[in-house]
């Protein structure tokens, strides 16, 4: 191991002038302009895939975004890990707040700024040049390393999760290693064990066929806004519990073990407050926040349409009002039948005065690993040896449904084995990635596939 350690450390300048490269291209899922740009950059993951000792790499074309594999199958009896990554970006817009090109990565502050340095470049990047260092230094890797990278994350992982389901011979194994995800603090080792999942629901409120005169109508006709607005009002408790029938039915306990471990985080909810810029948390009571953020089941008004909302008065009843509600679930949670159960109270709540549609706009499982499993203990001693700390273990309150079609399709753990920063700025203007993280995560990478073949 140590020279493949020396080797990554060495090198490193090389890496961050490949990362560059890899940065300029402007692989931008969600626009039609930009899909010679998917191709390129497809392209650029398949060569340094090849560059890195892979022995099969071959790239499938897919109704949206082509889809990059890889594969060395050296060691027999050896587990295998299968390394997933994604190349798309985000949009970049509003480029008026960029302090730079977003496609033209400068360093400066001990980071890396470009679109996607964190999501999901510099993260994906450092496992190829591991395995590469593995390669150059030994000639050999310790198991077998099978590499997925795909181009529609951001859009929702449409090809993906179909080529999951017919490719499952292929992409069979024993782990699968993910880093798109953030660490607890800077300098701090982390393996995220634990995943919320999501039911986006629409529901629309229609009252008159048209907008009407307010002084003319109002208070004989009701408004879809006011009522809508009721409607919200009721969705939560006194006591921050969700009101929808059957919302908490099989919602798992926090175990002994993960309680504990909580506590050895010494979360700070007064710290916590200060950086959102509140005076006071909130939420759901008899939990703590950290409990609130990663273990229970929220519910949120993302958004209401409605009426008029330019500058200036227009004294209208509106004929229609919309609200997106969001949900984010926990293990034994079904998206499905929760979407049935919310639609159904939802509309008890209407007067028959208005009219209510609701819509299913998205969903997504929730996804746990279990503690002690050798994938998870791999990660954390990896990322422990990579930063010379002992490894944390967390949760997030987010979601990334592809884990879940991961475990489901690969029956295989997830370690979740992220260098990221909640303070990169992913998806918003000026995302940067630390220097220092793209370093440790080349090491972390490297440490995993030896500790996991000895697993």
């Amino acid at each position: 191991m140590d020279s493949v350690i020396s080797h990554l450390k060495s090198n490193f300048n090389t890496y961050l002038e490949e990362l560059k490269e890899y940065l300029r291209i402007k692989s931008i899922s969600t626009l039609d302009a930009n899909r010679s740009d998917m191709i390129k950059c497809a392209d650029f993951v398949a060569d340094k895939l090849r560059h890195a000792g892979m022995s099969r790499v071959e790239i499938f074309q897919t109704a949206r975004h082509p889809i990059v594999y890889g594969e060395w199958l050296g060691q027999p009896g050896k587990p295998t890990v299968l390394i997933y990554g994604h190349y798309d970006v985000q949009p970049v817009d509003p480029l008026d707040l960029w302090h730079s090109d977003p496609f033209e990565p400068v360093i400066h502050d001990e980071k890396i700024w470009a679109r996607g340095a964190n999501d999901n470049k510099g993260q994906n990047y450092v496992h190829i040049k591991s395995v590469d260092a593995y390669f150059k230094t030994l000639g050999t890797l310790p198991l077998n390393v099978k590499f997925l990278f795909e181009g529609e994350e951001e859009i929702g992982s449409e090809s993906l999760t179909s080529f999951l389901k017919t490719h499952q011979e292929l992409l069979k194994c024993d782990s699968v290693l993910v880093s798109d995800t953030s660490m607890y603090g800077r300098g701090i080792p982390t393996i995220t064990y634990g995943l919320r999942g999501l039911l986006y629901m629409e529901v629309e409120m229609t009252g008159p066929d048209k907008d009407l005169h307010s002084g003319s109508f109002g208070g004989a006709v009701a408004n879809p806004i006011n009522e809508l607005a009721k409607l919200i009002s009721k969705l939560h408790d006194k006591n921050g519990k969700i009101t929808v029938p059957n919302f908490y039915n099989g919602v798992q306990k926090l175990s002994k073990a993960e309680k504990e471990n909580f506590k050895r985080l010494k979360f700070s909810e007064n710290a916590y407050a200060k950086e959102v810029g509140v005076k006071k948390l909130h939420g759901e009571k008899g939990f703590t926040t950290l409990e609130k953020l990663w273990t229970r089941p929220t519910l949120d008004c993302n958004g209401i349409i409605g009426g008029f909302t330019e500058i200036g008065a227009k004294t209208v009843l509106p004929s229609k009002a919309k609200a997106k509600i969001s949900m984010r679930l926990v293990p034994n949670q079904d998206p499905l039948k929760i979407a049935k159960d919310f639609a159904k109270y939802v509309k008890s709540l209407v007067p028959q005065s208005v009219k209510l549609d609701v819509k299913m706009l998205h969903y997504g499982y929730p996804a746990v690993v279990p503690f002690g499993s050798k994938a998870l203990n791999a990660g954390a001693k990896a990322t422990a040896k990579a930063y010379g700390k002992k490894t944390v273990f967390t949760r997030e309150g987010g979601s990334i449904s592809i884990v879940v079609d991961f475990i489901k399709n690969l029956k295989a753990p997830v370690v979740l084995m992220g260098f990221g920063l909640d303070s990169d700025d992913i998806h918003s203007p000026n995302e940067h990635f630390l220097l220092e993280n793209f370093e440790k995560g080349l090491y972390a990478s490297a440490y995993f596939l030896d500790e996991f073949s000895k697993a």
